[in-house]
């Protein structure tokens, strides 16, 4: 299957609220896919709609071919998933709800989950209402990779987790995708993230705005800090997409994506300036520059406000 997730013109609406504005989307599979987007921008609502427990007003989605809305239960059996609140039998005990999971998939169902529920070291006997929210956080994850799904859908799944087990299970998604297994990761951990995705998704207010494999995104946007002779100079113009900008006196600091290596040549040899820095950022400032809806004009445009 070419296509492990696809939302075709996706939209959704809640009463006035636009939670999904055309959204279309292709995750291929062997992947680990990160949604990245503020509370409420829909990515919460775009999951239920691809596992079929909403429909959308307009557009189309699927799972591994499968239309979300005619094949909705045939999706839930061939996929894991944990909700950023999951619900659980709270009467039940951590081995009783893996009994009861297991006599809807059979096979090797209640071996795997044991294996799991070992791992993360929770107690067998403990009822779930008992739990903490780590421990509660926990179960929800060995009963969703305990089938051994094809596909993992995750919303904010290491919430409550510590810090060791949080590692090593976000180490165990990259060796899934490894595996030719596809990960489908929703969180607000954008480090974390940033350790593991292979493709990243941006979302802004029910729209999405960026999707792009990590290490190409990250290689096309810079960080530039202009240092120049006096406050009343202004920087030469730098070819790219301004994501970002700021002024402090004598310093300028763009964030830039696509920009020109000549004009960036060019930017050093100016005789208006004395230095320019130029750093990586991080995903996380990335993305805070998109959610602050400051990209989409050249560079030209921006210095002209800024002056």
């Amino acid at each position: 299957m070419s296509t492990a997730i696809r939302l075709d013109h996706v939209t959704k609406r809640f009463g006035s609220q636009l939670a999904l504005d055309d959204v279309s989307l292709e995750v291929a599979p062997g992947i680990v896919f990160a949604l990245l987007g503020e509370n409420g921008a829909g990515k919460s609502t775009a999951i239920r709609i691809l596992l079929g427990l909403a429909e959308p007003d307009a557009g189309h989605a699927s799972v591994f071919g499968m239309e979300s809305v005619k094949h909705s239960l045939e999706i839930r059996r061939c996929v894991g998933y944990v909700a950023e609140r999951p619900t659980l039998y709270e009467w039940m005990t951590v081995d009783e709800i893996g009994w009861f999971t297991a006599g809807f998939y059979g096979g090797t169902f209640r071996r795997t989950y044991k294996e799991l529920i070992a791992r993360f070291g929770l107690p067998t006997n403990k009822k779930l209402k008992t739990l903490s929210k780590g421990m509660r956080a926990k179960v929800a994850l060995a009963l969703s990779m305990g089938h051994d799904p094809d596909l993992l859908i995750l919303d904010e799944p290491t919430s409550g987790l510590d810090t060791m087990i949080r590692r090593e299970f976000l180490e165990s998604m990259v060796d899934r995708a490894a595996s030719g297994k596809t990960v489908f990761l929703s969180s607000h951990q954008i480090h974390e993230v940033e350790r593991v995705a292979d493709v990243v998704g941006i979302m802004r207010q029910g729209k999405l705005i960026v999707v792009e494999r990590l290490e190409k995104l990250k290689a096309e946007v810079q960080e530039l800090t202009i240092t120049l002779s006096d406050t009343s100079a202004v920087p030469p113009l730098v070819a790219g997409e301004l994501l970002r900008q700021r002024r402090r006196a004598r310093q300028w600091q763009l964030l830039v994506r696509n920009g020109e290596r000549d004009s960036l040549q060019r930017l050093s040899e100016h005789e208006a300036v004395e230095h320019v820095d130029v750093r990586t950022p991080s995903l996380e400032e990335i993305f805070v520059a998109y959610m602050r809806n400051e990209g989409g004009s050249s560079t030209s445009e921006a210095i002209e406000q800024l002056v």
